[in-house]
């Protein structure tokens, strides 16, 4: 028999607060999170711009010697996986630590890791590289790194899927514990890409808004005017708990985890499949998973990137996975005001759904002027509304033609 799994603890490190209450203020008051790039020089970049995470001390979490052997999206992580297992307020002491596990995703890495010592190699040798140059770089160490703060002893892995990475690893340890194979599992994802290369790289794609003279607005899912995504930074870490294991502890239970699909387009590197055929096989499976009709959803974190292709395709999987109901439904991109977190996406995204359940308001799509005939859903536009959403799926696209959704609703014993 399948294990229910409850959210129970959310912690996150972002470009627009740290924190459930400060991400939360800050969405439902359609603060934006962009700015002009301060982590390097960007005056010869197509892009200015991105999503920095502020104001992050790093000797809050962890001491500084241990700080030096993490890459920043390590630290992203154990310091959101810390802010989740606080917001649990659960005992640590009180647990079977062979059946707590990690699983997070991380689309880049230790990106500013690989490019600070392959500088050092260049100008003083290959003998001046760090000792800890691997495994301050190697994607796995997130979840490697989390795993030894907390004593999670359990299953333990990580998922690379571009920007779907967050929304894969959730739904895996979802499945990890439904299955009965873990009682807790620390899961999301994080990143920390905003380099000169990974930026420069996506220039390059002329993937990213160019959109320099006024940060703020420069993210606009499903407006007309969209011109590309704005890179974010950070992390947004859940804890999912065994139903039982919940409330025999008396958890404060934000939302119930019910199904979880994925797809691949096949169909090209970068492009989304035609009309968002795989995103809309992703949804149809989540819904699947979670045995729940498509009539019965309220609302929908869309991936809504703020790209000209994925903004329409992914409307168009929408309109075809929930037909006339698409019109009911309530729909946002959060990246309209944190940027795109690429492998993190997901896992705040995550995050503003369930919250949403939660508090039963829905957080706002900002920057939305022009209205695109191609995108004519109710994307929420500009202001958070309250409204009673029951069900809450959360979509993310990636890269490779990665598709992953997850489902979740409100919480009845």
């Amino acid at each position: 028999m399948k294990k229910r799994v409850v959210v129970t603890g959310i912690g996150c490190i972002t470009p627009v607060g740290h924190g459930k209450e400060e991400f939360w203020k800050a969405i439902t008051e359609g603060r934006s999170g962009l700015g002009p790039i301060t982590k390097f020089d960007a005056v010869d970049y197509p892009t200015k711009i991105a999503a920095e995470v502020k104001d992050f001390n790093v000797e809050d979490y962890m001491e500084k010697k241990e700080a030096k052997k993490m890459d920043l999206f390590v630290q992203y992580a154990v310091a959101g996986a810390k802010l989740a297992m606080e917001d649990s307020e659960i005992n640590t002491d009180n647990i079977d630590h062979e059946e707590f596990g990690v699983v997070l995703g991380s689309g880049i890495g230790g990106i500013s890791t690989f490019e600070e010592q392959h500088k050092k190699m260049l100008e003083k040798g290959p003998r001046r590289i760090s000792p800890f140059f691997i495994p301050m770089m190697i994607v796995n160490m997130a979840s490697g790194q989390v795993s030894m703060s907390l004593g999670a002893k359990g299953p333990n892995t990580t998922v690379v899927t571009a920007c779907a990475s967050a929304t894969n690893a959730i739904g895996e340890a979802f499945k990890i514990i439904e299955r009965g194979d873990a009682k807790l599992m620390i899961t999301g994802g994080t990143e920390a890409s905003i380099t000169p290369v990974s930026i420069g790289g996506f220039c390059s794609m002329k993937a990213m808004s160019t959109a320099n003279e006024e940060p703020p607005k420069a993210s606009r899912p499903f407006d007309k005017n969209r011109d590309g995504f704005v890179m974010g930074e950070g992390s947004g870490i859940l804890l999912l708990e065994e139903l039982d294991h919940a409330l025999e502890r008396g958890a404060e239970i934000y939302g119930e985890m019910i199904g979880y699909g994925m797809s691949a387009d096949a169909y090209h590197i970068t492009a989304p499949a035609p009309e968002g055929e795989g995103g809309k096989r992703a949804m149809l499976k989540a819904l699947a998973d979670g045995n729940t009709p498509p009539e019965a959803v309220d609302y929908i974190n869309a991936h809504g990137t703020s790209t000209p292709y994925n903004d329409q395709f992914e409307t168009m999987a929408i309109k075809s996975v929930f037909k006339d109901h698409a019109k009911n439904l309530a729909i946002s991109s959060t990246k309209s005001m944190t940027g795109h977190l690429l492998g993190a996406a997901g896992g705040i995204e995550a995050i503003a759904s369930v919250l949403a359940i939660k508090h039963g308001i829905v957080p706002p799509t900002i920057n939305y002027e022009t209205p695109d005939e191609e995108c004519d859903l109710n994307y929420t536009p500009n202001k958070a509304v309250k409204r009673t959403v029951n069900y809450a799926l959360s979509n993310s696209l990636g890269f490779g033609g990665h598709n992953a959704t997850i489902l979740f609703k409100k919480f009845q014993d």
